[in-house]
C-alpha cells in the first residue's frame, strides 16, 4: 500500500474518499502534471528515465515546466524565447554540477550505472522546483557502499533545497539514519508512527518485520 499512497498523492490514482491538501491547496481530482506544478515531485521504485536521451536533456525536460514563454514564442524564435533558453541552460548546468553529473551530460541516461541513474532521477524530480519530494525506495538494488552515499546525498539535498522529503524504504539503515519521523505499514495498515527511537522499540513493528523474538540493538 505504500506506493499506492504516492500514486494517490500525485494524481495517478484518485481516492474513493477523504482529502489531501498541500498548504491549503486541494490535491484531489488534479492530474499529475497539475500536482507537479503545485509543488510535488516524485521518483519511482523502478527508475523511469528517458533512457535514449542524454543526461542533460533528462534534466532540461523537467525544467521546461517552469519556462515563461509559450509555443508561439518558441516557434517564432522571439527574444523572450532566447532569453528563456539561456536561463534554462544555466539552471541545467547548475543542477548537473550539484548532482556530480556535469562530466556525463552528453551521455545517454541508459548508459549510466544504477547509482548514477538513481541520482539523475532525483535531479530531474528536483528540477521541477518542488516543495515536497517523494522518493519511492531509492535504495532498492544498491550495494552497502551505494546506500551510504545515497543517505549522505538525501540529507545534502534536503539541506540545500529546504524542502520536505517523504520516503518509502525497506532498509532499516536508511529510514533510521535519515528520517525524522516514521510511519510503519503492514498489509496496507499503519501500525505505528513516531520518531526513530520510538519505532525501534515498538513491539508491533518488531513482530511484523523482524519476528517477535528479535531484539533491536
Amino acid at each position: 500500500g505504500k506506493t499506492t499512497v504516492f500514486n494517490l498523492v500525485t494524481g495517478i490514482y484518485q481516492p474513493d474518499a477523504g482529502s489531501m491538501e498541500l498548504e491549503g491547496e486541494n490535491l484531489v481530482g488534479n492530474k499529475p502534471h497539475r500536482i507537479n506544478r503545485l509543488g510535488i515531485a516524485r521518483t519511482f521504485q523502478n527508475i523511469r528515465l528517458f533512457r535514449n536521451l542524454t543526461v542533460m536533456d533528462n534534466v532540461r525536460i523537467a525544467h521546461h515546466s517552469h519556462l515563461e514563454y509559450g509555443p508561439l514564442a518558441a516557434l517564432c524564435r522571439t527574444e523572450r524565447f532566447y532569453n528563456g533558453e539561456k536561463e534554462l541552460q544555466g539552471k541545467v548546468e547548475e543542477f548537473l554540477s550539484i548532482f556530480m553529473l556535469h562530466n556525463r551530460k552528453y551521455e545517454m541516461a541508459g548508459s549510466l550505472s544504477y547509482g548514477d541513474q538513481r541520482r539523475l532521477e532525483i535531479a530531474r524530480a528536483l528540477a521541477s522546483e518542488p516543495r515536497v519530494l517523494l522518493l519511492d525506495e531509492p535504495a532498492a538494488g544498491m550495494n552497502p557502499y551505494e546506500v551510504g552515499k545515497l543517505m549522505e546525498f538525501i540529507l545534502a539535498i534536503q539541506e540545500k533545497f529546504r524542502l520536505s522529503i517523504l520516503l518509502i524504504e525497506h532498509q532499516m539503515r536508511v529510514v533510521m539514519g535519515i528520517c525524522e519521523r516514521l510511519a510503519v505499514m503492514d498489509f496496507g495498515q499503519v501500525i505505528a508512527r513516531g520518531i526513530p527511537s520510538e519505532i525501534r522499540e515498538n513491539r508491533k513493528v518488531i513482530e511484523a518485520y523482524l519476528g517477535e523474538d528479535i531484539t533491536i540493538e
